[in-house]
């Protein structure tokens, strides 16, 4: 008999990635609510992502962060919880730790997490805060016993890979591109709609429960001289490459403003000191997606960048 699927919140639902979780959970065939205050939904900028939502037949709840009653009654309709809430509300996901405890019906947590792993990273700051912000929450999970997934998603394509990790720019260069670091340090890239199919695979299976869900396909794990030269491949033309490295980069996020540091910083975590691929997944604490679910088509980073040419 199949086991009847888990009712979804997502707290943070019309951001970039959320409005991808709670898309594919509906589509999975949960039930899904988006807890959104009344504002949003009647912002010209969201109408467009709330009409989507609608049609595939998720339920909006009216709450906030910062209402505890609404956080608690929205929390009791469902099962689990997603936090998709953007970097300035991570803190207060200790609001939502909160109203879990009191709700005491949720069988599973994913924090805001989305990104690369917190606890096995090493960066400067302002990345650095960062990276604690969401330990804190991670620890503060732990503590109160509740069960969780944490997702790494690593690079996320529409931010990272449609732009070859360039700040500033909308698309691939076809000149010109920087790189931090020797360029020999990899990364991984995922599709937002894959890190959501992920997610949602991951909901009611126990093998995730209490673990980092990392996705790290083997198709789209490259360093930038790698990406750089499937690029040049696709568009028949070598790029002029400028090396930025570490003391350079180092003086550049002290030198930078907000968010330009913060942006700087994250790429000299990843690109110099190779936070997504230099640990071992270990199976104490962490499980691999494109393992866990090998029918699952992802979009490699090739196939990605053919949008581009």
């Amino acid at each position: 008999m199949a086991t009847e699927k888990s009712k979804i919140l997502v707290i943070g639902g019309t951001g970039h990635i959320g409005k991808f979780i709670v898309e594919a959970s509906a589509k999975a065939g949960h039930q899904t609510f988006a807890l959104v205050r009344v504002s949003t939904l009647s912002n010209p900028a969201k109408a467009e992502t709330v009409h989507k939502l609608k049609s595939v037949g998720v339920e909006f709840v009216h709450g906030d962060l910062y209402d505890h009653q609404s956080l608690v009654k929205a929390i009791k309709l469902v099962d689990v919880v997603i936090s998709t809430v953007g970097h300035d509300h991570l803190p207060d996901q200790a609001k939502i730790i909160a109203a879990i405890k009191e709700a005491g019906n949720i069988k599973r947590f994913f924090p805001s997490e989305f990104g690369n792993d917190v606890d096995r990273l090493d960066g400067v700051e302002p990345a650095k805060a960062l990276y604690q912000t969401k330990a804190k929450i991670r620890r503060a999970i732990e503590a109160e016993g509740i069960a969780y997934t944490y997702v790494c998603s690593n690079f996320s394509n529409g931010v990272f890979l449609s732009n070859l990790a360039q700040l500033g720019h909308t698309a691939p260069p076809r000149d010109k591109v920087v790189v931090p670091g020797d360029g020999n340090t990899r990364a991984i890239f995922n599709k937002e709609e894959d890190v959501a199919s992920y997610t949602i695979r991951a909901v009611d299976d126990p093998r995730t429960m209490n673990k980092i869900l990392y996705i790290k396909p083997p198709r789209n794990i490259y360093s930038l001289n790698e990406l750089v030269s499937l690029w040049e491949q696709k568009i028949g033309k070598t790029l002029e490459k400028k090396y930025v490295l570490e003391d350079q980069l180092l003086k550049d996020i002290q030198d930078n403003p907000i968010p330009l540091d913060m942006k700087l910083s994250v790429r000299h975590s990843i690109f110099v000191k190779g936070g997504h691929t230099n640990f071992e997944i270990k199976p104490s604490f962490g499980v691999e997606a494109s393992e866990l679910y090998v029918d699952v088509k992802y979009t490699t980073v090739d196939e990605y960048l053919n949008q581009f040419v």
